[in-house]
């Protein structure tokens, strides 16, 4: 018996090739651009990428997630399936590749709790000297840009986008248009942060003159050079919001670190109970 053509399977390519065309397709219209391209291109590596697309099943990514979680934290494993979610969840609605996300019926990692590392003093002044005050040096601007994130809760991304054009020194004033939630902001600019701003050479622009995976990789170098082990750029965040509690009220506080929902404060908010007890009297 012959199999008339609409009876025959249809090779839609490799899950490397719907990775590559998501990568250059849909990577790009994200602000997370940059890691998600590095990301599917390190996927493309692991067999699973091999495989295809019409032959993926639950049962290859509860293994790849097994495997993977002995390699890396389970926070970082979450991430990398969204991602991974992402391209066959577009392959399935926009190119017809799969009938079914496979994924959607896989067991994501157990959410870790929320982190509570805040720079103490003795780490901040490590910090400072290892990365130099010399602010023609990239190096330097990205402990800078630590520093400016400490008296601004800005995230990384925001700080680096940041154009001469969008401040206000005189209002004390930062607008932002690159944002995680993809609306813009105006940011309060504290007397130090606008200190820090003064600071930086004239003719950069962007103003810290550094972009997403160079303020990454110099901000590790710091660290690591400073021993501030287990140290995240994004604990700045963290550390700010705590600080900025104890001078804005909670929707003045959600206003200027762009939550629109307040219950994201309590996953930042990190003040220890021996500083609230000071405040009680």
């Amino acid at each position: 018996m012959i199999l008339d053509a609409v009876d025959k399977p249809v090779d839609h390519g490799t899950f490397a090739q719907a990775m590559d065309r998501y990568a250059r397709e849909v990577s790009p219209t994200k602000r997370g651009e940059w890691w998600e391209v590095l990301k599917l291109g390190n996927f493309s590596k692991d067999p699973i990428a091999e495989t295809n697309m019409a032959k993926l099943t639950p049962e290859l990514f509860a293994q790849w997630r097994d495997k993977r979680s002995t390699q890396v934290k389970p926070a970082t494993v979450a991430r990398e399936m969204q991602l991974m979610s992402a391209v066959l969840s577009c392959a399935r609605r926009e190119w017809g590749m799969i009938a079914v996300n496979p994924m959607s019926d896989v067991r994501r990692p157990k959410k870790p709790e929320s982190r509570d590392r805040l720079p103490t003093d003795d780490e901040l002044a490590r910090l400072a000297h290892a990365a130099g005050d010399d602010l023609t040096t990239a190096t330097a601007r990205a402990f800078h840009a630590f520093k400016f994130a400490l008296e601004t809760a800005m995230r990384s991304g925001e700080i680096v986008a940041l154009t001469r054009d969008r401040i206000d020194l005189k209002r004390r004033v930062a607008k932002l248009t690159h944002t995680k939630n993809g609306r813009s902001r105006e940011v309060p600019l504290s007397s130090e942060a606008v200190r820090l701003i003064e600071a930086l050479p004239q003719d950069l622009d962007p103003v810290f003159g550094l972009d997403n995976r160079t303020i990454d990789a110099l901000w590790r170098k710091v660290r690591d050079k400073a021993q501030a082990d287990g140290l995240n750029f994004h604990d700045s965040r963290h550390a700010a919001i705590t600080r900025l509690s104890t001078k804005l009220d909670v929707l003045a506080l959600a206003r200027m670190v762009g939550h629109s929902d307040l219950r994201m404060l309590q996953v930042y908010y990190n003040e220890s109970a021996e500083n609230l007890a000071k405040r009680l009297d």
